[in-house]
């Protein structure tokens, strides 16, 4: 039911409640019928569920049924060290996904304890959740609105509904009923809603929805609805791991079958099949990608940047599209005065002079006001607020001023003449003081105060003032006029006093953007990232804002919510790449917009604060929520907060998260051709008829000890600042490439024909056991080695061979732990390595330093030719400049 559009009569009877309120039996009635007035709980997944969960993956039951199968073959050893890693890897999931949703109670907490309601002809306070439909509840300044309502009186009635709407200005709330139809939230003036607060006056109005039928109610319901999304790397790594273990399983087949048809025995034939696949499943991957993750949110702690989900992270590193809220945001979340029009002429607030007329201007808008600022404490509208604080500004203090000339009558504020005006004492006489709508003071002025003296108001003068308050207004700015004249009554004003003022001029402000926001919004634009301003707010003050800070050019590129509310998904769809500006949007909006970006496979991040943006952010791939100013429920419906507000420091993050993805990159390519280097042995000793070269266990050595650490060390390599250079990568972009597999075939290649030479040498010289030894040992020791060539594109000589000295360290602690396991008996027994001699021992370091020393001399001359080809691009443009 649309009761904006009902007269405040139609909707009592609609209701069915009188003017004496509803009776206890009604209450009763009606709430079995509507039940009471609170949201949802909302419902989580039990500990042992999201525990249980982590067990779904495909590649961890091919790891279980491994386990099971070297359980059944007295491979106990190996069964353990399974079991220990699947286990792990659970619990770290466990933690990471238990962190409670609780939006819905930090909506709930938004309700005011109690409420004023009149039942039975009696006017008595209940507890908030035991509103009715129909109740009739009353409003005094301070008071926080629990319920939604249609307005059925009005005393200069303002409510502020930034927690909706995003918007920090107070609305003043109207009787009349509104004609047009779809109407946004910021535009139902006869109606109060749940969650927002009354700044001033009073009102009594008559409650028409409660709990999950509110406006904050279908939040709640949005919020639940709202569904996160895997990010990129989570998607690739999901479908890679599919696509592994079906290669597994058809390879590992087809080895057995070999071996079958050539006489083995069925467990030898078995075992080695296992074998190939612990070789080729990179069981450490998820638990070194979430360490990686770990680390990197820790670093981006320290710069105001607090990450609640690991995988935002990864997220941020792809991101294509910010949506951003205004308020707050981008702006200061504090009204600003910008201009003073005084005598004809536009001064910028900055540039303000010790002029008797600005300052009589200034003066006379402290006193025409009710704000009163205290240091930090600022108490009121915050236009008036604006106002006083530009007293301050000039020396013209708020307290003294009222002090100097007291107030004697006063006609507050209403919505029907917009106008306030305030009788003071002033040099001997009484003055009326008028602030309003130019509009309206404009008309009920016949002179104006100019540096000589005052003068009649002319027609050319009102259309002066009239061109330039439209000029102000275009520019997104919010203007007010002001008027005096003396007052000579000795009682109190009545609205007809009003009249035959004298104009004294004009005072314009605005939510001003952030200082940083303009360089931050060029920052991503360079990045290849589109920053598009949702918003609350007018359409024009939304541009104005927008063009201050490079959003936008011209203003085709702005839609307001009324346009949205007319177009299919589809139709969106096919516009959003062309708007960077929403005006008048409602939370619906909000995650059409960012669901519009997501079909087109853009990662999307959506900044705000207020409760209308949680849905948003919750639905957007990385949701940012305002640590200082945000509410409880955007911080808990977002992905990470920043500590600062500062929208620069979202750049910050995208700027780690893309050098965090890079890092993981290189770290699953590192494991990836490790791991194909034991593929390609075991490969190659099938076809070559040659006993396994490896015991299982020799690879869930490798794989989950030897190869973790340098895999973590890669992840924290040094950010490269050059990166915020490169465009984002699309949702569609694969890590697992054709380049990225080239890679990890050719240099798996090189380990594995080392190895398997490390192989041929043990087994000539000794026996299988020897020979399986060096093999294990080679290709343990080469994948440390190989940790070097996978920090970066470029040589360790290029980028500095102690830059990341984690990656030395993990390379001597994993030659530790197999000097450890070759030489320790019980260990040996273990791991099943026999004694090497030390000619032995030096072949296997020196076939291990091969690949090392071939991938770095490949990249050396790589890097010069590079190096030489910028060399001549430089020579080029500076002829070309010549």
């Amino acid at each position: 039911m649309k009761f904006y559009r009902k007269s405040s009569e139609e909707v009592m009877e609609i209701l069915d409640v009188s003017i004496d309120g509803l009776s206890e039996q009604e209450v009763q009635k009606r709430r079995l019928e509507h039940g009471y007035n609170k949201l949802d709980e909302a419902k989580g997944d039990t500990p042992i569920k999201v525990f249980m969960d982590q067990f779904k993956d495909f590649l961890v039951i091919m790891l279980i049924l491994a386990a099971i199968i070297s359980a059944a073959l007295g491979k106990y050893e190996s069964t353990i060290v399974v079991i220990f890693v699947v286990v792990l890897n659970a619990i770290l999931g466990t933690v990471q996904h238990i962190k409670a949703n609780n939006s819905i109670n930090s909506l709930k907490a938004l309700s005011s304890p109690v409420s004023k309601v009149l039942r039975d002809k009696m006017k008595k306070e209940i507890p908030s959740n035991e509103l009715v439909v129909g109740d009739i509840i009353f409003f005094d300044a301070g008071d926080y609105i629990s319920a939604d309502a249609r307005v059925i009186e009005a005393h200069s009635f303002q409510v502020n509904e930034s927690s909706l709407t995003g918007e920090s200005e107070s609305v003043t709330k109207e009787i009349e009923a509104i004609s047009q139809d779809d109407v946004s939230i910021g535009d139902m003036k006869n109606m109060v809603f749940s969650g927002s607060y009354v700044t001033y006056g009073r009102g009594v109005a008559v409650v028409t929805d409660i709990g999950m039928k509110t406006e904050i109610g279908k939040i709640a319901s949005m919020l639940e609805n709202a569904k996160a999304r895997k990010t990129p790397l989570q998607e690739t790594l999901d479908n890679f791991g599919k696509n592994l273990s079906i290669a597994i399983l058809i390879i590992s087949g087809i080895i057995f079958i070999i071996d079958i048809l050539r006489d083995k025995a069925i467990i030898d034939s078995f075992m080695f099949a296992v074998a190939l696949a612990v070789a080729a499943i990179p069981e450490a991957l998820s638990s070194i990608v979430t360490i990686v993750l770990a680390f990197g949110t820790q670093k981006m702690s320290k710069s105001n940047a607090i990450v609640k989900k690991l995988n935002a992270v990864e997220s941020l590193g792809s991101i294509s599209v910010i949506c951003s809220d205004k308020t707050g945001t981008l702006t200061q979340n504090k009204m600003k005065v910008q201009k003073l029009w005084v005598d004809n002429n536009i001064v910028d607030s900055d540039e303000v002079n010790d002029q008797s007329l600005i300052n009589k201007l200034i003066q006379f808008s402290v006193l025409c006001n009710d704000a009163i600022v205290s240091g930090d404490s600022n108490i009121g509208d915050p236009t008036e607020i604006a106002l006083v604080n530009l007293g301050n500004e000039h020396n013209i203090n708020e307290q003294a001023t009222r002090n100097a000339h007291p107030r004697i009558f006063e006609l507050p504020f209403d919505s029907d003449r917009k106008m306030m005006s305030t009788v003071n004492a002033y040099e001997n006489s009484n003055l009326m003081i008028t602030k309003g709508a130019v509009d309206t003071i404009i008309n009920k002025t016949h002179k104006i105060l100019t540096s000589n003296g005052v003068e009649i108001l002319n027609d050319e003068v009102k259309a002066k003032i009239k061109h330039d308050n439209n000029s102000l207004a275009k520019n997104g700015l919010r203007v007010l006029a002001f008027a005096y004249k003396e007052y000579k009554n000795e009682s109190r004003p009545k609205l007809e006093d009003e009249d035959e003022l004298i104009f004294m001029g004009m005072i314009a402000m605005m939510d001003p953007p952030r200082l940083e926001s303009k360089k931050a919004v060029a920052d991503c634009i360079l990045a290849g990232i589109k920053p598009v301003m949702i918003t609350g707010d007018h359409k024009i003050t939304a541009i104005a804002i927008a063009k201050q800070i490079g959003i936008i050019k011209d203003e085709t590129e702005a839609l307001e919510g009324h346009e949205i509310e007319k177009l299919t998904d589809d139709e969106l769809y096919n516009i959003v790449e062309n708007i960077s500006v929403y005006a008048r949007v409602s939370p619906e909006h909000k995650i059409r917009i960012v669901r519009a970006w997501q079909k087109k496979s853009m990662v999307v991040a959506m900044t705000g604060d207020g409760v209308n943006d949680a849905p948003a952010l919750k639905q957007a791939d990385v949701g940012v929520a305002m640590g200082i100013t945000g509410t409880e429920v955007s911080k808990e419906a977002a992905s990470m907060v920043l500590t600062d507000d500062n929208f620069a420091t979202i750049v910050k993050a995208i700027s780690s998260g893309r050098s965090i993805y890079v890092n993981i990159k290189n770290s699953i390519k590192f494991l990836l051709s490790g791991n194909a280097a034991g593929i390609f042995s075991v490969i190659f000793a099938s076809v070559a008829g040659l006993a396994a070269p490896f015991a299982p266990v020799h690879l869930l050595f490798i794989n989950l000890l030897t190869d973790s650490l340098p895999a973590i060390a890669i992840g924290l390599e040094p950010h490269d600042g050059s990166i915020m250079k490169e465009k984002p990568r699309k949702r569609t972009d694969s890590i697992i490439n054709k380049e990225f597999i080239k890679q990890v075939s050719t240099k798996g290649a090189l380990i594995a024909l080392v190895t398997m030479i490390a192989y041929y040498i043990g087994f000539s010289s000794g026996s299988h056991l020897v020979g399986s030894t060096m093999a294990f040992a080679t290709l343990c020791l080469s994948r440390l080695f190989h940790s070097l060539n996978c920090r970066s594109k470029a040589s360790v000589f290029k980028i500095g061979v102690l830059s990341n000295i984690y990656v030395i360290l993990s390379i001597i602690v994993g030659s530790l732990m197999l000097l450890f396991v070759m030489n320790y008996p019980p260990l040996m027994t273990m791991f099943e390595v026999s004694k090497l001699d030390i000619s032995q021992h030096l072949s296997v370091i020196g076939l291990s330093l091969i690949p090392l020393v071939a991938v770095q001399i490949y990249k050396l001359i790589k890097d010069n030719n590079s190096t030489s080809h910028e060399q001549i691009d430089k020579v080029n443009h500076l002829s070309d400049v010549a």
